[in-house]
């Protein structure tokens, strides 16, 4: 995405907050590409046979997205960790409804090889990353906020910690404990 991209992005954000409904009709397709390509990169982690695609699990998120106050969307970076959020967020939620249908058998996996620093093992279920995430939560909330921006959203350091309101120096402190911790808790 162009810097210029990037700047629309933030104006329609800012105008969708004064109520413009127009601006809001102009940034979903400005957005809607790289969203989907973030959904399409979180499905390939996902078990064989998945049954959520790419555009549901964006559709999924713009509801989300859309239900709640739009004075909260700072910037391009912040609109882009929260959808991230959100998806992941679907994605826990679709898991936990398999399971419960299941019972037993195979668990949804999500791979951690597209964060090397965070991977094990090929593959983590998606369940235990969220609790993983949740507990890490309870430990240090900006570390957690951290994994869930870079990992999920695709974020660099510098733009996480413009969402975090962070230096880029405590992101990457932040950011070599939180690997480790999630290392040590996901690996048992």
């Amino acid at each position: 995405m162009k810097a210029d991209d990037n700047d629309e992005i933030t104006r329609l954000l800012e105008e969708w907050q004064g109520g413009s409904q127009e601006a809001l009709e102009a940034l979903l397709p400005l957005v809607h590409r790289e969203l989907r390509l973030l959904a399409a990169r979180y499905l390939r982690k996902e078990r064989a046979g998945h049954t959520l695609q790419p555009t549901a699990l964006v559709n999924e998120a713009y509801l989300r997205l859309l239900g709640r106050p739009p004075g909260d969307l700072k910037d391009r970076a912040h609109f882009f960790a929260i959808a991230a959020q959100s998806m992941r967020r679907i994605l826990v939620d679709h898991a936990r409804r398999h399971q419960a249908d299941k019972r037993v058998g195979h668990q949804d996996k999500v791979s951690l090889t597209k964060v090397p620093e965070l991977a094990t093992a090929p593959a983590t279920d998606i369940l235990e990353l969220h609790d993983a995430l949740e507990k890490l939560r309870q430990v240090n909330e900006r570390q957690a906020k951290l994994v869930e921006l870079r990992y999920f959203g695709g974020l660099t350091n510098v733009e996480a910690a413009e969402a975090l309101g962070a230096s880029r120096a405590t992101v990457e402190r932040d950011w070599q404990v939180a690997r480790l911790w999630l290392r040590r808790r996901l690996s048992g």
